[in-house]
């Protein structure tokens, strides 16, 4: 990239005419050109967190998913469900159920339907892996959360059992307990 003209014409040159700092659009001086440790920016777009509550999760996964554009466009407004999604292995293949993304009001007859199957893009082992524990063990694939990665949407699914009543009790009063054990430290150290 050449140097940036000197913004005056003539003798009266400057030893640092020549030498501007970083541009707004060079990668020099920007956050984004920092060293390899940086984590690309997520943006959250929805979370099952009925998820956590009703089933133990044991293993998560990060997958992508196949989108029309409308979807996508759909998603990026921050309007989904996962409520009621759950995942699905056919023929060596992972699919998304019961996902409910509205259609984008904005696309007119090239809509998509709000409630269809769509595939989960994953590597072949990674899916005879989920699928063999699903079917070994009796386990549930289910979507944690949706979200945008480096423009990308992904979803992070895990493989969980489900939980009981009395587990579920179980785990509320041992959260409980956490908390009530946190909010006494933090208080202790504020004195």
């Amino acid at each position: 990239m050449p140097a940036p003209k000197p913004t005056q014409s003539g003798a009266g040159k400057s030893k640092s005419a020549g030498k501007a700092g970083p541009s707004k659009g060079s990668a020099k001086g920007s956050a984004k050109a920092g060293g390899k440790d940086e984590k690309p920016a997520e943006r959250v777009v929805a979370e099952n967190r009925k998820a956590r509550h009703e089933y133990e999760i044991i293993d998560t996964l990060e997958c992508g998913i196949a989108l029309v554009g409308s979807e996508v466009k759909s998603l990026r407004v921050g309007r989904m469900s996962l409520d009621e999604a759950y995942g699905r292995i056919e023929r060596d293949e992972a699919w998304l159920l019961g996902c409910d993304i509205p259609e984008y009001e904005k696309a007119n007859q090239l809509n998509h339907k709000p409630k269809r199957q769509r595939k989960l893009l994953l590597h072949r082992r990674e899916i005879r892996k989920f699928a063999g524990q699903a079917f070994e063990k009796g386990l549930t694939l289910v979507p944690l959360k949706m979200y945008f990665k480096s423009g990308r949407v992904k979803v992070l699914m895990g493989i969980g059992r489900g939980r009981k009543l009395h587990d579920k009790r179980q785990k509320m009063k041992s959260d409980s307990a956490r908390r009530d054990i946190e909010q006494g430290l933090k208080a202790r150290r504020g004195d």
